[in-house]
């Protein structure tokens, strides 16, 4: 079973100045922090804060080249997590016949930004990320409930502070 998610916001890890997407459900059932990469984390902050260049970067110039081609990406799903590493596909529509592409989550959530695509998580891998948290042996529980309020109580608002 696949559950809609929307993207609350980036916030940088305190412990490695990692980035992580944060996405959570409409009911805030759910929440998944992924961490990404620099650049990707860039992409999605741009597209959050609605910020234009003069000129298209890498997820703006795929999105030019499918809306192109005609070819628009209908949804994105995240789909699994191996050995700490999460995999997406893209599902794209050329020609009437569907076709799904394998992607990083990061760069599969900054295309869905840009095509307001809607953005799914396999049921499985909320229960993989839950069961990884908790085996973490690295963090106290005191951490664990820390993490777990932070991520419960982001406001959309506390995002622009963060610098990418």
């Amino acid at each position: 079973m696949f559950i809609q998610m929307k993207v609350s916001g980036i916030i940088l890890d305190p412990v490695s100045n990692i980035p992580i997407v944060i996405l959570k459900d409409a009911e805030g059932k759910h929440t998944l922090p992924i961490w990404i990469g620099l650049l990707e984390a860039s992409a999605i902050a741009m597209e959050l804060e609605k910020i234009k260049v003069h000129r298209p970067l890498t997820h703006d110039l795929l999105k030019n080249i499918l809306d192109q081609l005609k070819a628009p990406i209908v949804k994105i799903e995240i789909t699994a997590l191996k050995e700490n590493t999460y995999y997406a596909l893209l599902y794209i529509k050329p020609d009437g016949s569907e076709i799904a592409v394998d992607s990083r989550p990061s760069d599969a959530i900054a295309l869905a930004l840009r095509t307001e695509a809607p953005i799914f998580v396999n049921q499985e891998v909320l229960d993989k990320s839950r069961q990884l948290d908790a085996r973490e042996s690295e963090f106290s529980e005191d951490n664990k409930d820390k993490w777990t309020e932070i991520l419960e109580s982001l406001d959309p608002e506390d995002f622009g502070k963060y610098k990418m």
